[in-house]
């Protein structure tokens, strides 16, 4: 199960990391899906991206791994309303299909059960907290 885990932390870790790194590849797209409601859209998206960047890094450091975990659920928290404005106004994205903006929605829901897994001390670490020791009967 470690080894699992593992994986799925780099998983996530370089999935985050790419996607901030988009957002300064490809600034159109992100701001074109920004909610009109939602002021600076330029800085907003920005600050997106280097969160998510810094996030994706910072997962991948033990230190600092839990807190980053953290940071990457308030960010999918944070770019909801642009998900949801997409998905409630699917004519404004006539390239993308509907479906797909709709399937979002849930799909952030799961990613955010995924930065929550890596906010949660290993079994090691409960053990020690508690104070537990093994004593092997002979």
């Amino acid at each position: 199960m470690r080894v699992f885990k593992t994986v799925m932390k780099y998983l996530l870790a370089i999935f985050f990391i790419i996607a901030g790194v988009n957002h300064f590849r490809n600034p159109e797209f992100y701001l074109n899906i920004m909610p009109p409601y939602l002021p600076w859209p330029g800085p907003l998206h920005l600050l997106s991206g280097f969160f998510e960047v810094l996030f994706g890094l910072l997962l991948l450091v033990p230190k600092y791994s839990r807190a980053a975990a953290w940071g990457i659920i308030g960010v999918l928290i944070a770019v909801f309303p642009a998900n949801l404005h997409m998905a409630i106004h699917t004519e404004l994205y006539p390239n993308i299909n509907p479906a797909a903006l709709y399937v979002r929605l849930p799909v952030q829901g799961l990613f955010v059960l995924w930065a929550y897994w890596f906010t949660r001390p290993g079994r090691e670490r409960l053990a020690a907290r508690a104070g537990e020791t093994r004593f092997e009967v002979e």
